[in-house]
């Protein structure tokens, strides 16, 4: 499942600090909050035929998380929407396109923990891409459980996304050394919480199910695909579920704006299910597809 370099992006343009610049010269000063303490913020976005897939909701959470973590001056909407649109239109991007839209701190006047030394304001980067969905939404993915542990609000609220990933990508190391795709991740009290990248579901006699969004992050993904089953007259709650009730779940599926609605095959080594029978995932990813159709900011270009 390793993502591979796609030539297309060797030359695309990145908007960073309010400029449009080449890959090769897209940098951040190494007093900026990002590089001192993962002092930023962030979101994933996806471009589907000429929209943007909910824009709005992620520029939303992409405010609150500033705004949690006491950012000061942080861009409007409209300053934030224009420097993606420009990134978009400066690379042909308009289909088959993932943003990494970055909000740091900004830059520090010299090195050190305390906000007050970051005095210029916020550095937006627009990172935009060509990328389809990451995993393999036909075969399905493998997971592991990992010894790391997800954090819980008493720690640091996984509401906030954050850039300070160094627990879900430890426990992706995890995932790799045992030969799985991604790791499952459990909260402080032992319940399944997340993977090191996305949220999870499972199905259970009909019933589709889902952890607390306390040791994770409640997903734009995730929240769509409970409305979708809501739509659908698919029964859906939010659990404390153990390791154990995923081992023996009918359907397992991970959901991200990175891979979309994913099914997981195994997990340590269990097999999920009755192997490429997902009856309650097939219905919502048509209507996850109809919704990405029918939905999104459209490109004004």
């Amino acid at each position: 499942m390793l993502q591979k370099f796609n030539p297309k992006n060797e030359g695309i343009f990145i908007h960073v600090g309010g400029q449009l610049l080449p890959r090769n010269e897209a940098k951040v000063s190494v007093f900026d909050s990002s590089v001192q303490g993962g002092d930023a913020v962030w979101e994933g976005l996806r471009v589907y035929k000429g929209k943007i897939f909910h824009l709005d909701q992620h520029l939303n959470r992409l405010r609150e998380s500033a705004h949690s973590l006491a950012f000061g001056a942080i861009p409007p909407e409209e300053v934030i929407k224009k420097a993606i649109f420009e990134t978009l239109a400066a690379n042909g991007m308009r289909d088959e396109t993932h943003i990494r839209l970055t909000l740091t701190r900004g830059e520090k006047i010299t090195s050190g923990m305390d906000p007050r030394l970051n005095q210029q304001g916020p550095c937006l980067i627009v990172l935009a891409e060509w990328k389809p969905a990451v995993y393999d939404n036909k075969a399905g993915i493998r997971l592991v459980t990992a010894n790391i542990r997800r954090n819980s609000p008493q720690f640091l609220d996984s509401k906030i996304h954050h850039n300070n990933l160094l627990n879900n990508i430890l426990a992706k190391i995890e995932a790799n050394v045992a030969g799985a795709d991604d790791a499952l991740m459990l909260d402080k009290d032992g319940f399944v919480a997340e993977t090191n990248a996305t949220n999870l579901f499972m199905v259970k006699n009909g019933h589709l199910l889902t952890p607390f969004p306390t040791a994770c992050l409640p997903g734009i993904t995730r929240k769509t695909v409970l409305e979708i089953a809501r739509e659908l007259n698919i029964p859906a709650a939010e659990h404390n579920l153990s390791v154990t009730d995923f081992y023996n779940a009918d359907e397992v599926f991970t959901t991200g704006t990175m891979g979309e609605l994913t099914p997981v095959v195994e997990i340590d080594q269990r097999t999920i299910g009755r192997g490429n029978n997902w009856p309650v995932l097939d219905q919502l990813r048509v209507g996850f597809d109809t919704r990405v159709a029918k939905e999104g900011t459209p490109l004004p270009f």
